[in-house]
């Protein structure tokens, strides 16, 4: 459906508003969640690596940059800073000497664990403090279609 057939078709415009009202929404909370924790400043590359140990788990070098798509001497250097902050470490992999099984450290876990812990301290507390009982309820309701949007 194009946009002219969107404004002339009530449901469709309603639909549309509601789609741009939910997208700015989504965004001023995903940066208001984003300022209530600090992991530190990593690049965009370095957060996907951090990502990608944590969903697929322990990985080497070369690997990483097959999957993130770039050069392993790019890779290379995303690990670096990572490792420099603590936050992945290596080990010998134990089929071939000459690689390194990368993993995210325990400082990183630790560390993620209290953003998490904090974003939903924060979540709680401004819902019960902006929120009342009947809107808790809407939001609840609200929460599980966001959940099948995003798993669509």
């Amino acid at each position: 459906m194009n946009m002219d057939e969107q404004q002339s078709d009530p449901e469709a415009a309603r639909t549309l508003a509601v789609a741009a009202e939910l997208r700015v929404s989504m965004s001023k909370l995903y940066r208001r969640l984003r300022r209530e924790v600090y992991l530190g400043d990593f690049t965009a590359s370095q957060k996907s690596v951090l990502t990608r140990l944590e969903r697929d788990g322990p990985a080497t070098v070369t690997t990483l940059a097959r999957a993130e798509g770039v050069r392993p001497q790019s890779m290379g250097a995303t690990i670096s800073a990572l490792e420099a902050a603590g936050f992945v470490s290596g080990a010998p992999d134990p089929t071939d000497g000459r690689q390194t099984i990368l993993s995210l450290a325990p400082t990183y876990l630790e560390a993620r664990k209290a953003g998490r812990t904090a974003l939903e301290d924060w979540l709680f507390r401004a819902i019960r403090e902006n929120l009342s009982l009947e809107e808790q309820e809407q939001l609840a309701a609200a929460s599980a279609l966001l959940k099948r949007l995003a798993d669509s």
